[in-house]
């Protein structure tokens, strides 16, 4: 395949969403108002854990890590996307191609790790309250986030390296919102065999492993729930992890549709879709989640609005 009049690609054409021109001014406005509130809803969140002392606790330290991760890996793609349908396509070159795809695997990877470490320390919460503090400690927490960090990056380089070392040739046409490893697969002109092995090795050791730990956290406090005599007191507690179980099924419902799953009846409009909803949607709609669902936020913004209104003096 590589031989002939193969043309090696040295960069692409991203196409997502330029079929129908007409359409492109309202999508680049309605994705520029979420990328907006991305930003402002989640530096917002950042700000409001940093300065109530009532959320100087673990939970909202890893919130705070989340609303971070959030901005910086929608803005790796949406601004992209945003000259895209501008311009009605964007030439983006292989290095840059490559970064993005490193910055936007590092920052999703340690979404996956963060939302896995929030349910850990609500299982500890809630099934060991009396041992929560020597458990989760300020170290303890640093060493978590620390080490989400240290595994996206290494999933990140490996999958980076893995993708970029194949040989593109041909067309150089990218349908999609951007550099992803399933539609750079297919400009592939050689055997891209280990890389599709890098695809479930990361499919199979980020997603479900994350899953896992979820999944069990939650069966363990769903029984400790359960054993909560009074109705208020289940309420209660079940109201602590709502939010933190929205926000896992909005990420993790996106990914598993896009990553696990067999890609050979792919439908490309729907991938576009679906990749919109965990890089545009689903990081605007975290800080409304946990506002929304968490008193402890909802009166640190009330106080925070009032000391506003009442001004310096």
């Amino acid at each position: 395949m590589a031989g002939g009049n193969c043309t090696v690609v040295t960069e692409f054409f991203l196409t997502a969403f330029t079929q129908h021109p007409e359409r492109g001014p309202p999508l680049f406005f309605m994705f520029l108002g979420f990328y907006l509130t991305t930003l402002l809803g989640n530096a917002g969140m950042i700000i409001l854990i940093c300065r109530d002392r009532r959320l100087h606790t673990p939970m909202y330290f890893f919130l705070g890590h989340l609303s971070f991760v959030d901005v910086c890996y929608s803005s790796v793609i949406v601004p992209q996307m945003l000259v895209v349908l501008w311009e009605q396509g964007s030439v983006i070159s292989h290095a840059r191609c490559a970064v993005q795809f490193f910055l936007f695997t590092f920052f999703a990877s340690i979404d996956c790790y963060l939302l896995a470490i929030m349910a850990y320390d609500r299982y500890v919460a809630v099934c060991r309250p009396l041992l929560y503090a020597t458990i989760v400690t300020e170290k303890a927490g640093w060493g978590l986030v620390a080490a989400a960090y240290g595994a996206g990056f290494s999933s990140a380089f490996v999958r980076t390296v893995s993708a970029f070392s194949l040989s593109f040739c041909g067309s150089n046409e990218i349908n999609f919102i951007f550099c992803d490893l399933p539609p750079l697969l297919k400009l592939t002109c050689g055997d891209s065999y280990t890389q599709e092995v890098v695809i479930i090795v990361f499919a199979t050791f980020v997603m479900p492993a994350c899953i896992v730990v979820i999944l069990v956290s939650y069966l363990f406090i769903i029984v400790a729930i359960t054993r909560i005599r009074s109705a208020g007191g289940r309420a209660k507690t079940f109201s602590t992890c709502a939010s933190h179980l929205m926000a896992v099924a909005l990420f993790f419902g996106t990914l598993i549709f896009m990553y696990l799953r067999d890609n050979s009846g792919q439908s490309s409009q729907g991938d576009r879709v679906v990749s919109v909803l965990y890089t545009v949607v689903t990081p605007m709609l975290n800080p409304l989640i946990y506002s929304l669902r968490n008193k402890e936020v909802k009166e640190a913004v009330r106080k925070s609005l009032s000391r506003s209104r009442e001004g310096p003096g």
